[in-house]
């Protein structure tokens, strides 16, 4: 696998249609946009990250079904975050309410928000600094609870507001604390 390419915003200008439409007429790549409006290529994962990012959105798809609390969106999503920053995490949600304050239009196309609750689920070629400078940014951006999943590790680093970082080596689950009540994601499936 390689790592995300990043092409400088100074070798290619893109106004926020010019990159919805990129996106969309490109569905088998995946782009973000960081803050700079450099466009970031990423690579698809392998199995094993597929197989573990598909057991967090069953889980949280099961919770958000018997809640009814929010929205929840996979890996293809992608959000525009109030820095101008165009991310996709590869688990989101969002409350009922938020999702409800879009118009038809915005839910459409990149939703104008920083999701309430992120995963970002590090592959074996994601750049550990990149995807916790990514999850500073959704922090920074207005999540409220945020976890970077590291499976060779089997660490967790849990980004909450104005709160440090949270390491935790080997956790057996992960609570949903006060953003998503009463959810628990057991991670023997994810360290597998």
């Amino acid at each position: 696998m390689t790592n995300a390419f990043t092409l400088n915003s100074s070798a290619l200008q893109l106004t926020d249609e010019q990159f919805f439409q990129l996106c969309q007429d490109n569905r088998d790549v995946q782009f973000e946009r960081n803050a700079n409006g450099d466009l970031v290529i990423m690579p698809p994962t392998g199995g094993e990250t597929g197989y573990r990012n598909f057991e967090l959105y069953i889980d949280l798809g099961i919770w958000n079904r018997q809640r009814n609390l929010g929205v929840a969106f996979d890996s293809s999503t992608g959000f525009i975050l109030p820095n101008g920053a165009n991310r996709s995490p590869d688990v989101a949600w969002i409350t009922s309410d938020r999702w409800n304050a879009l118009t038809p239009q915005q839910k459409q196309r990149f939703l104008p928000l920083c999701p309430d609750f992120v995963v970002e689920l590090r592959s074996p070629s994601d750049n550990l600094e990149t995807l916790q400078r990514k999850m500073q940014e959704y922090r920074d951006n207005g999540t409220r609870l945020g976890w970077l999943i590291d499976p060779t590790s089997k660490t967790v680093e849990i980004y909450r507001p104005n709160c440090s970082v949270e390491v935790v080596q080997n956790p057996e689950q992960l609570s949903g604390e006060a953003v998503l009540p009463g959810f628990v994601l057991r991670l023997d499936r994810i360290w597998k």
